[in-house]
Protein backbone atom coordinates (compact mmCIF):
# COMPACT_ATOMS: atom_id res chain seq x y z
CA UNK A 1 0.00 0.00 0.00
CA UNK A 2 1.38 3.41 -0.98
CA UNK A 3 2.05 5.89 1.81
CA UNK A 4 1.34 9.61 1.56
CA UNK A 5 5.04 10.35 1.05
CA UNK A 6 5.28 7.68 -1.65
CA UNK A 7 2.39 9.29 -3.53
CA UNK A 8 4.06 12.70 -3.35
CA UNK A 9 7.30 11.19 -4.61
CA UNK A 10 5.56 9.57 -7.58
CA UNK A 11 3.79 12.82 -8.38
CA UNK A 12 7.10 14.71 -8.35
CA UNK A 13 8.84 12.19 -10.61
CA UNK A 14 5.88 12.17 -12.98
CA UNK A 15 5.84 15.94 -13.33
CA UNK A 16 9.58 16.13 -13.98
CA UNK A 17 9.23 13.52 -16.71
CA UNK A 18 7.21 15.98 -18.78
CA UNK A 19 10.21 18.34 -18.93
CA UNK A 20 11.42 16.65 -22.14
CA UNK A 21 8.34 17.82 -24.11
CA UNK A 22 8.79 20.93 -26.33
CA UNK A 23 7.37 24.25 -25.13
CA UNK A 24 4.02 25.55 -26.41
CA UNK A 25 1.96 27.18 -23.65
CA UNK A 26 2.15 30.32 -21.55
CA UNK A 27 0.70 32.57 -18.87
CA UNK A 28 -0.91 35.63 -20.47
CA UNK A 29 -2.55 38.86 -19.32
CA UNK A 30 -6.28 38.38 -18.73
CA UNK A 31 -6.07 34.59 -18.43
CA UNK A 32 -7.74 32.65 -15.61
CA UNK A 33 -6.84 29.32 -14.04
CA UNK A 34 -8.34 26.76 -11.66
CA UNK A 35 -6.18 24.22 -9.80
CA UNK A 36 -6.96 21.18 -7.67
CA UNK A 37 -4.13 20.03 -5.40
CA UNK A 38 -3.11 17.47 -2.79
CA UNK A 39 0.01 17.27 -0.66
CA UNK A 40 1.47 17.24 2.82
CA UNK A 41 1.36 19.70 5.70
CA UNK A 42 4.28 19.51 8.13
CA UNK A 43 3.06 20.51 11.58
CA UNK A 44 4.47 22.32 14.61
CA UNK A 45 4.02 22.40 18.39
CA UNK A 46 0.43 23.41 19.07
CA UNK A 47 1.58 25.35 22.13
CA UNK A 48 4.77 26.10 24.05
CA UNK A 49 2.87 25.18 27.22
CA UNK A 50 2.91 21.62 28.49
CA UNK A 51 -0.40 19.94 29.25
CA UNK A 52 0.01 17.30 31.94
CA UNK A 53 3.76 17.51 31.36
CA UNK A 54 3.61 16.90 27.60
CA UNK A 55 3.78 19.28 24.61
CA UNK A 56 0.84 18.90 22.19
CA UNK A 57 1.84 18.85 18.52
CA UNK A 58 0.00 19.33 15.24
CA UNK A 59 0.86 16.17 13.32
CA UNK A 60 2.04 15.97 9.70
CA UNK A 61 -0.86 15.04 7.44
CA UNK A 62 -2.51 15.28 4.02
CA UNK A 63 -3.70 18.66 2.75
CA UNK A 64 -5.90 19.31 -0.29
CA UNK A 65 -7.91 22.08 -1.88
CA UNK A 66 -8.74 24.35 -4.80
CA UNK A 67 -7.14 27.50 -6.21
CA UNK A 68 -8.46 30.15 -8.59
CA UNK A 69 -6.11 32.62 -10.26
CA UNK A 70 -6.47 35.70 -12.45
CA UNK A 71 -3.44 37.12 -14.28
CA UNK A 72 -3.48 40.91 -14.60
CA UNK A 73 -0.30 40.91 -16.70
CA UNK A 74 1.91 38.22 -18.20
CA UNK A 75 3.88 38.18 -14.94
CA UNK A 76 1.55 39.30 -12.14
CA UNK A 77 -1.52 37.46 -10.92
CA UNK A 78 -3.85 37.17 -7.93
CA UNK A 79 -4.83 33.78 -6.52
CA UNK A 80 -7.58 32.68 -4.12
CA UNK A 81 -7.09 29.35 -2.32
CA UNK A 82 -9.33 27.19 -0.15
CA UNK A 83 -7.50 24.39 1.66
CA UNK A 84 -8.34 21.62 4.10
CA UNK A 85 -6.02 19.61 6.36
CA UNK A 86 -7.50 16.76 8.40
CA UNK A 87 -4.77 16.44 10.99
CA UNK A 88 -4.48 15.28 14.58
CA UNK A 89 -3.00 16.54 17.83
CA UNK A 90 -0.36 14.21 19.27
CA UNK A 91 1.68 14.32 22.48
CA UNK A 92 -1.42 14.23 24.65
CA UNK A 93 -2.04 12.16 27.76
CA UNK A 94 -4.13 9.23 26.55
CA UNK A 95 -5.26 9.10 22.95
CA UNK A 96 -4.66 11.64 20.17
CA UNK A 97 -7.50 13.84 18.95
CA UNK A 98 -8.45 15.07 15.47
CA UNK A 99 -7.95 18.69 14.41
CA UNK A 100 -9.38 19.84 11.07
CA UNK A 101 -7.82 23.02 9.69
CA UNK A 102 -9.49 25.08 6.96
CA UNK A 103 -7.58 27.94 5.32
CA UNK A 104 -8.60 30.69 2.90
CA UNK A 105 -5.75 32.64 1.27
CA UNK A 106 -5.36 35.62 -1.05
CA UNK A 107 -1.92 35.62 -2.71
CA UNK A 108 -0.02 37.82 -5.12
CA UNK A 109 1.81 35.64 -7.66
CA UNK A 110 4.80 36.63 -9.81
CA UNK A 111 5.59 34.37 -12.79
CA UNK A 112 9.05 34.04 -14.28
CA UNK A 113 9.38 33.21 -17.98
CA UNK A 114 5.59 33.37 -18.52
CA UNK A 115 5.81 32.77 -22.28
CA UNK A 116 7.22 29.26 -21.94
CA UNK A 117 5.88 25.83 -21.12
CA UNK A 118 7.79 25.72 -17.79
CA UNK A 119 6.77 28.70 -15.60
CA UNK A 120 8.39 29.12 -12.16
CA UNK A 121 6.76 31.53 -9.72
CA UNK A 122 6.94 33.06 -6.26
CA UNK A 123 3.95 34.08 -4.16
CA UNK A 124 2.99 35.62 -0.83
CA UNK A 125 -0.28 36.46 0.83
CA UNK A 126 -2.59 36.65 3.80
CA UNK A 127 -5.65 34.67 4.80
CA UNK A 128 -7.90 33.24 7.48
CA UNK A 129 -7.57 29.90 9.28
CA UNK A 130 -10.33 28.04 11.12
CA UNK A 131 -9.54 25.10 13.43
CA UNK A 132 -11.94 22.41 14.61
CA UNK A 133 -10.82 20.18 17.50
CA UNK A 134 -12.65 16.88 17.88
CA UNK A 135 -12.58 17.33 21.66
CA UNK A 136 -11.15 19.97 24.04
CA UNK A 137 -7.73 19.43 25.59
CA UNK A 138 -8.08 19.24 29.37
CA UNK A 139 -5.21 19.02 31.82
CA UNK A 140 -2.80 20.77 34.15
CA UNK A 141 -0.69 23.62 32.77
CA UNK A 142 2.24 24.97 34.84
CA UNK A 143 0.76 23.43 37.96
CA UNK A 144 -2.63 25.05 37.39
CA UNK A 145 -5.63 22.97 36.49
CA UNK A 146 -7.74 21.61 35.26
CA UNK A 147 -7.36 23.88 32.20
CA UNK A 148 -9.67 23.52 29.21
CA UNK A 149 -8.18 24.29 25.78
CA UNK A 150 -10.49 24.51 22.75
CA UNK A 151 -10.12 25.41 19.06
CA UNK A 152 -9.95 28.97 17.74
CA UNK A 153 -9.64 30.94 14.50
CA UNK A 154 -7.09 33.51 13.36
CA UNK A 155 -5.23 35.05 10.46
CA UNK A 156 -2.56 33.26 8.46
CA UNK A 157 0.37 34.39 6.32
CA UNK A 158 2.06 32.33 3.63
CA UNK A 159 4.94 32.61 1.17
CA UNK A 160 6.30 30.10 -1.27
CA UNK A 161 7.78 29.05 -4.59
CA UNK A 162 6.63 26.67 -7.27
CA UNK A 163 6.34 25.90 -10.95
CA UNK A 164 3.60 25.27 -13.50
CA UNK A 165 4.34 22.94 -16.39
CA UNK A 166 1.96 23.02 -19.35
CA UNK A 167 1.22 19.63 -20.91
CA UNK A 168 -1.27 21.26 -23.32
CA UNK A 169 -2.29 24.86 -24.01
CA UNK A 170 -4.98 24.63 -21.33
CA UNK A 171 -3.73 22.04 -18.81
CA UNK A 172 -0.76 22.30 -16.47
CA UNK A 173 0.90 20.31 -13.72
CA UNK A 174 1.96 22.26 -10.66
CA UNK A 175 4.43 21.80 -7.82
CA UNK A 176 4.22 24.18 -4.87
CA UNK A 177 6.14 24.57 -1.60
CA UNK A 178 5.28 27.20 0.97
CA UNK A 179 5.80 28.35 4.53
CA UNK A 180 2.68 29.13 6.57
CA UNK A 181 2.34 31.20 9.73
CA UNK A 182 -0.81 30.51 11.77
CA UNK A 183 -1.69 33.20 14.30
CA UNK A 184 -3.58 30.73 16.51
CA UNK A 185 -5.57 27.50 16.35
CA UNK A 186 -6.36 27.14 20.09
CA UNK A 187 -8.13 29.61 22.37
CA UNK A 188 -6.28 29.35 25.67
CA UNK A 189 -2.78 30.60 24.83
CA UNK A 190 -1.31 33.15 22.45
CA UNK A 191 0.83 30.60 20.63
CA UNK A 192 1.40 30.85 16.88
CA UNK A 193 2.41 27.96 14.60
CA UNK A 194 4.97 27.70 11.81
CA UNK A 195 4.11 25.01 9.27
CA UNK A 196 5.24 24.00 5.79
CA UNK A 197 3.27 22.60 2.85
CA UNK A 198 4.30 20.76 -0.30
CA UNK A 199 1.61 20.09 -2.90
CA UNK A 200 1.12 18.69 -6.39
CA UNK A 201 -1.80 19.79 -8.55
CA UNK A 202 -3.47 19.92 -11.94
CA UNK A 203 -4.53 23.26 -13.44
CA UNK A 204 -7.00 24.28 -16.14
CA UNK A 205 -6.36 27.58 -17.96
CA UNK A 206 -8.86 29.67 -19.91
Amino acid sequence: MLTKKSLLGLATVGSLAFAAVPAMAQVTAGSQEVHAYVGETFGDDLSDRRINGRTPELDDDVTYGLRYGYNFTDAWGLELSLGQTNSSVTGLPGRDTDLDLTTFDVDAVYHFNPGSRFVPYVLAGIGYASADLDRPLIGTVSGVGPVRVDDDNGFTLNAGVGAKYFITDNVSLRLDARYRYLDKVIDRFDDSLNTFETTFGVGFHF
